[in-house]
Parts: structure tokens; sequence; C-alpha cells
């Protein structure tokens, strides 16, 4: 779709304002019908006692988006359409992002690559082999840039892959792989997710992770050590009904222990790039693996929120919410409220900083764990 400039500046601003994230800007959207309509009517939101709210300033937009232009970089919305399909499936797909690169690789066949960063010899060769193998098959490999496996899938795959960063589009990091980040933006496609300028947080991985299986119909795993990223990535894949693969190791050696968990906890044991590509282009939405997957209970059409009143019943969802993580049909049904009113009724808690979104549509109080770290 084509979006006016002033339309385009008020989503950037609209998803840098405090409290906004993923599933509340679709929310505004839904109930404004634009980022324009949703600034505007945002200073009453928030529930009564809370004060007036204050959008992103507009001057901070401004000096963004011509960093973003300054990088050689383009901003891309969740509803133009090249933004990536797969990606777009995800209920906390990220409304907007920054490239560089090659957009048409995010259309091919995708999987995604990622373990260790202290990796053994042996396994970056090995995931250099399969990245190089996969590729020439016709996939894109998807990784994080990071030292160890991921470095070594994005050059066996070279040109054909995707690197997605944790960081904004103009900081490199590690910046071990500035060289490598550079080439990849320049013949294969970089993502960011953080505006220009960001540099990587500890909070910003599991994003980045959510990115790098989004992207992909599969996530292969090729050395992990328990509780690693690699996990969470692997996890998140499950989660959004991906394929979730995994190349065992020796149990002596802690760098395997992780992609031996995964298989016994469901995820599909492969050993050649030829199991990998025969399980990805026969995926027809339904994984062999079983690695926790799990129902979104979270799915609902924003656009029934178009026209709603601000919802009178805030004060009685907050009541039935805690700081411990719950879903939200489930406050629809303890509730007796209707859904729109409910998501409404979230929507005004969230904004005013009181409410913490999880994956798989579990919400609670702010003060809650972050289940995805």
């Amino acid at each position: 779709m084509s979006l006016s400039q002033a339309e385009a500046f008020a989503r950037i601003r609209l998803l840098r304002s405090p409290n906004i994230g993923p599933v509340s800007y679709a929310a505004l959207l839904g109930r404004f019908g634009t980022a324009e309509a949703a600034l505007e009517a945002m200073p009453e939101l928030p529930r009564r006692g809370k004060g007036a709210y204050r959008p992103a300033p507009a001057n901070r937009i401004e000096a963004e988006i011509t960093a973003v232009r300054k990088a050689g970089a383009r901003y891309l919305f969740h509803d133009q359409p090249d933004y990536p399909a797969l990606l777009a499936e995800l209920e906390s797909a990220p409304p907007i992002v920054t490239c560089r690169g090659d957009l048409s690789l995010a259309s091919r066949p995708c999987v995604a690559m990622v373990g260790a960063r202290n990796a053994s010899a042996a396994a970056v060769k090995l995931a250099r082999g399969f990245a190089t193998e996969l590729s020439q098959s016709g996939f894109t490999v998807v990784s994080g840039l990071a030292r160890g496996i991921d470095g070594a899938a994005h050059e066996g795959a070279f040109p054909r892959t995707i690197g997605v960063i944790a960081s904004g589009i103009d900081i490199a990091y590690p910046p071990q792989h500035e060289e490598l980040q550079e080439k990849i933006a320049s013949e294969g496609l970089l993502i960011a997710e953080q505006p220009p300028g960001t540099e990587p947080r500890g909070r910003h991985f599991p994003s980045r992770n959510r990115m790098i299986a989004g992207l992909a119909s599969g996530t292969l795993v090729v050395e992990a050590a328990p509780k690693s990223g690699s996990l969470i990535t692997a996890r998140l894949a499950g989660e959004a009904g991906r394929e979730v693969m995994a190349i065992p190791g020796s149990p002596l050696d802690t760098r395997s222990l992780g992609c031996n968990q995964l298989i016994r906890d469901g995820a599909v044991l492969v050993q050649s790039p030829e199991e990998v590509a025969e399980l990805l282009e026969s995926f027809t939405g339904a994984p062999r693996s079983s690695f926790r997957f799990a129902e979104n209970g979270m799915e609902f059409d924003f656009a029934e929120l178009a026209g709603a009143d601000p919802c009178e019943g805030a004060d009685a969802v907050s009541g039935l919410l805690s700081t411990a993580p719950v879903g939200v049909d489930e406050l629809i049904r303890q509730s007796g409220a209707s859904a729109p009113a409910v998501h409404m009724a979230l929507l005004e808690l969230e904004i005013a900083g009181e409410l913490e979104r999880h994956a798989g549509g579990l919400v609670s109080l702010t003060g809650a764990s972050n289940q995805t770290n």
C-alpha cells in the first residue's frame, strides 16, 4: 500500500511512544483507523487520574528519519506488500523495521540457523557447510550475526542470507562482524527493529530472536548449551508453529546439551542439509516437531475496536490481573465482558504503563518477569 508522508511519520512516532509495543500499536490502528488519529486521541486514553499521555516528540522522529537515510536504509511497514509474509503471521510481528539490501530474499523459502557463540571448530565448519548447501538448494539462511554459529551460517550462505540485528541499522555488533554486517547489507539483507543509534541491550535480543524465528518456516539449532539464546529462538519458532530442528552432539560436550535437550523435547533430529531441505520443502504449516508448540489463544481482529468508546470496565479487568501472566481469553471468560471491551481495557492499561504483555498472548500487571528472557 502507499502511505502518505504524514501517516508514515505518525506511524513511526506512534511506535516510538511510551508503552507502545506491537500489540498495542495494532490495537490503536484498529481502533482509530490511522496513526494520525490515534496520536490525536491518545492523550485522553489512559485511565483517569494517570495524567495526560505524551507521545514521542516529533523532533526525535525527524532526527531518526534523517539517521535512517544517512545509513542508506529504508523503513518497511507491516502492511506494505514487500513486508515478509511469514514474519507478518506473528502476533508480535514488528509493525515497522528498517532494512538495507535485497528484500526479495525474505520472500524465498527461509531457514533460520542459530547456535553457540563459543562454538567448537567442528560445529562452525558444520554450520558453514549446511548453510552453503541449503543456499545452493534455494533457501535463504536467516541468522543473528553473532559470533560462532551465526557468523558461519551467514558466511556459508552468502549472499543468500538475512542478518537480523538487536541494534539500530547503523550499529555493527559484535564489532568483529562489522565487515560481515556491511557485506550482508550490501549484497544480502540486513533488518533491524530498533531505531538507528540504538546500542544492543539484553532486552533487545529476545525480540531479535523472535524475528529470526518468524522469518523462516523452520529453525535449525546447530550447537547450543542449556539456557542459551538459541533455545529461546527455538522455543519462539515452536510457539509460532514453525519447524524446530536440531543437530545432535556428544553428551560429553556441554555445547551440545541444548540440542540434545531440544530433540528429547520434540525437535526433529537432522544430520544433513538434505534432511533439513526435505522437511521444509514439504512444510504445510503443520510441523513434525512438537517442541513447546502452543496454540495462541490471543487471536483477535483489532478492526473490531473501530469506533469503540473507552472501556468503562478497565478497573474490573485490572482487578482480575496480577503479576502472574494470564491469557486474554481467560480474562474475557471471567469478566463476562465482550472481547472488544476487554481488549480496549487492556489497551488503556498498557498505555498507562500498568500492563505487560508476554509470549503466547499472556498479560499481567507490570512487574512480572518477562517470559521471553
